[in-house]
């Protein structure tokens, strides 16, 4: 996943690099306010550690946007090297916030829980009116996020964890019906033979696309071989090494791959190149989140389209909401989105 730079610092900011590697460094020039827009913003993306200097200053001042005194709100996320599809939901949340007299908090978690581990302080100790957990699929975190007593809003799960015990609201990004609706035009186009590529266990949303997968092809009466699909659990960082070894023990490829995201086909287009292979002529590909990091899909890839800043948006303000409204019924909230269909399922 790509990591924030000061290059993305300066894009939001709408500022020069250089101002931007400035204040990062401690260096003169750039006056009290601007400095401390960047290094709130360096911290709502992520660019800023737990523990370095630069965060120890902004909470020991207590400063936020606009140097406001309101109430504060935690963006709760594993792996601060989010890529830009995380980090866009996060500014729209940031930016949303704002608007309504909201300070974001920046609250990083491990990928993985360890023996002994106890949350921030930040999310224990009353500082925070409410949280937004994203990008967090470990099962234990989840466990002890939820079992914490402030208002909080959902974005996916883990496949495992059970629903009904949420004490939050839940946002899943539903992945079902476009799914179907691209495998379905595959089989159409008289690909019959089709794998899925993804961890139906490492979220939610996965295994919702897993499941539209599944649809297509018995509605229209096709086998499924498992011997194409590969959605048991990969680690996070080796993914490419995971897909690569499933892929060079087929001993051949199916007429098409439906992914469970860009991220995800990006890897399998990697391994097309590096094996002479060309899509759509000798294998389709889809994948999900319509995102333009991914160098060798975007544009290319048929993809479905997520609004993060919509999202974010749509995030902040039910937060803001379950705040103010503590005692109304908990919400499951599902967004549809639309398909991009590009180059890479033509027949």
């Amino acid at each position: 996943m790509k990591k924030v730079t000061m290059q993305d610092i300066a894009n939001i900011l709408n500022i020069s690099r250089v101002t931007v590697w400035k204040v990062l460094n401690n260096q003169p020039g750039v006056s009290k306010q601007l400095r401390d827009q960047i290094l709130l913003t360096a911290k709502e993306t992520g660019y800023l550690k737990p523990g370095q200097e630069a965060e120890a200053y902004l909470e020991e001042n207590n400063i936020y946007f606009e140097g406001k005194s309101k109430k504060s709100i935690s963006v709760v996320i594993s792996r601060p090297e989010s890529s830009v599809f995380w980090i866009n939901i996060i500014h729209a949340i940031a930016k949303e916030l704002d608007t309504k007299e909201f300070n974001l908090m920046y609250t990083y978690l491990p990928p993985n829980y360890y023996e002994g581990y106890t949350l921030p302080n930040v999310l224990t100790n009353g500082t925070a009116s409410g949280m937004l957990i994203m990008n967090v699929y470990d099962i234990q975190m989840l466990r002890m996020l939820n079992s914490l007593d402030i208002p909080k809003v959902f974005l996916d799960l883990v496949t495992d964890f059970p629903v009904d015990t949420l004490t939050g609201d839940l946002f899943v990004l539903a992945g079902k019906r476009s799914v179907k609706e691209i495998t379905a035009s595959l089989i159409k186009q008289g690909r019959t033979e089709i794998g899925f590529i993804g961890d139906i266990h490492y979220a939610l949303s996965n295994k919702e696309r897993y499941e539209g997968f599944l649809a297509a092809m018995e509605e229209n009466n096709i086998e499924v071989k498992k011997k194409y699909c590969l959605t048991s659990k990969l680690g996070i960082y080796t993914y490419y090494e995971e897909i690569s070894a499933f892929l060079s023990s087929l001993d051949r490829l199916p007429q098409a791959f439906v992914c469970v995201s860009d991220y995800v086909a990006n890897f399998m287009m990697q391994y097309f190149a590096e094996h002479g292979l060309r899509v759509p002529e000798d294998v389709a590909l889809s994948g999900y989140d319509g995102s333009t990091e991914y160098s060798m899909v975007s544009g290319k890839l048929t993809t479905v389209f997520v609004p993060t800043h919509q999202l974010g948006s749509r995030l902040a303000n039910q937060l803001i909401y379950r705040i103010e409204h503590p005692d109304t019924p908990l919400e499951i909230t599902h967004i549809y989105s639309h398909i991009i269909w590009g180059k890479s399922t033509e027949l």
